[in-house]
């Protein structure tokens, strides 16, 4: 390994402890330089050590390290991510600004762990950047990583604290989900022992979702006034078509058909979880303080939230079954399941993507008027959407880990989807003739019908 790929292979190490400290500066808001000099320290020390460690080891525990080290990353960032969402939902003004040194340890544990590998694959690939013993070459590739992850988290750190200053709240809901989100991804690589669905495809497919709902907190940007009640009711008709469509003939389905072909009767169980889908929905309606924000409707518990976070929680309520079917759907792809089709996952992705757009747009502007900012309405309204890629992944590891579950987690999304949808189109759309609505509802399900259908004969003509 000569000098070249020492430092490609240095700034690919220290690209999750770059995610990692632009949460912990979006977390932070304000940063001090000591709080520069410390994240960036932490993380360029540990990403430094690991590799050192992994070559004095050896390939003796070669593969005691790598059944681990996903797993010790996943609980990590889980539980500091989970903390940041907890202190951004939290009613108190002070949090910590977790620059301490069990936060800092860690996450410096958590995203340097898997470079333990990397100092075992130098016994094998030995360092020859200069003409030494082995020993100096791998101490100067350590040192080498080290400084470029001290500098790279830096900047990273420098970034967050830019947003998080000015949208603080969201800010930290959006750093805590990333880091519940780069655990996942450890973990779903590591499972994917098979090799059948590459890490690039699964992070891809989760974000697309999540691309939508960008676009459509976006639009603010262009858009000044409120949407107009006809133009409410054709965007709702159109994503409630394209949501129904989804639970429909992406969702229950293939589970109806994925259990008849194992000969049993697919239609008994499918029922029993779609209802359990439904009672989820519920159950979550009234356990979660929220607020529709076209009819100022607040539901479940009475809560001293403010108002901008309770919409963001109806948003987060409405996509958790997106998520879930949308985990479902590549976890089939991902195992190769026969009864689903392989281009099914990437035609969902897309379809969410499109719902997205118009409810991320009906989100962002009413957030405007309740923030009083345009910037901070556009965060909040993309915050709203980060549930969907991090409940896919959550449901591709359970399917992975449980695959006899597919079908049934299939349609307990189907069921939680029609809910979702039948329960918000009354409390959206006009209290007259909605004719435009529901032919835009129509187009909405007519689309995504063409597309799982038509798409696989598509793709067989072409080859």
């Amino acid at each position: 390994m000569g000098l070249i790929e020492l430092l490609l292979l240095a700034v690919g190490l220290a690209m999750d402890a770059f995610a990692v400290s632009v949460c912990k500066g979006l977390a932070a808001g304000k940063v001090t330089k000591k709080e520069f000099l410390l994240c960036g320290i932490w993380f360029g020390f540990f990403q430094g050590m690991m590799p050192f460690i992994g070559y004095l080891v050896g390939s003796r525990f070669e593969k005691l390290i790598t059944m681990v080290a996903p797993w010790v990353a996943f609980g990590l960032l889980s539980l500091i991510g989970g903390n940041m969402i907890k202190e951004a939902l939290s009613s108190d003004e002070e949090t910590s600004s977790g620059f301490d040194v069990k936060t800092m340890f860690m996450m410096a544990v958590a995203t340097s762990i898997d470079a333990l590998a990397v100092g075992i694959t130098f016994v094998a690939v030995p360092v020859e950047v200069f003409n030494t013993s082995r020993i100096l070459n791998v101490l100067f590739a350590v040192i080498v990583i080290g400084v470029i992850t001290f500098i790279i988290s830096m900047i990273g750190v420098k970034i967050g604290s830019v947003f998080g200053d000015r949208f603080k709240s969201g800010a930290e809901i959006m750093g805590g989900t990333i880091l519940l989100f780069i655990g996942f991804r450890a973990l779903i690589t590591y499972l994917d022992s098979s090799h059948s669905l590459s890490d690039n495809e699964t992070i891809f497919g989760m974000l697309i979702p999540l691309l939508g709902t960008l676009l459509g907190s976006a639009v603010i940007y262009a858009k000044k006034n409120q949407l107009s009640d006809k133009m409410r009711a054709v965007l709702v008709g159109c994503s409630s078509g394209i949501m129904l469509s989804i639970a429909v003939w992406g969702m229950i389905e293939p589970a109806i058909d994925g259990l008849n072909q194992e000969n049993r009767n697919g239609i008994i169980p499918v029922t029993i979880c779609f209802c359990l889908g439904v009672v989820i929905q519920v159950v979550l309606d009234k356990l979660i303080p929220h607020t529709h924000v076209y009819t100022d409707l607040t539901e479940g518990p009475k809560s001293k939230l403010d108002s901008e976070i309770k919409i963001i929680l109806k948003e987060i309520i409405h996509h958790i079954p997106e998520g879930i079917a949308l985990g479902a759907i590549y976890a089939a792809h991902f195992m190769k399941t026969e009864w689903i089709s392989s281009s099914v996952a990437l035609v969902l992705a897309i379809a969410i993507a499109l719902q997205n757009i118009p409810e991320a747009l009906c989100a962002s502007l009413p957030l405007r008027n309740v923030v009083a900012k345009t910037g901070k309405a556009f965060l909040m309204g993309s915050v709203s959407g980060v549930p969907i890629p991090l409940l896919g992944i959550i449901t591709v590891v359970l399917v992975v880990l449980f695959p006899s579950v597919l079908p049934y987690v299939m349609s307990v999304a189907g069921g939680a989807l029609i809910y979702t949808t039948i329960e918000e189109i009354p409390q959206i759309t006009l209290k007259k003739d909605n004719d435009k609505g529901a032919l835009a509802f129509v187009a909405g399900f007519a689309l995504v019908m063409l597309m799982i259908f038509l798409t696989p004969f598509l793709l067989k003509s072409v080859q």
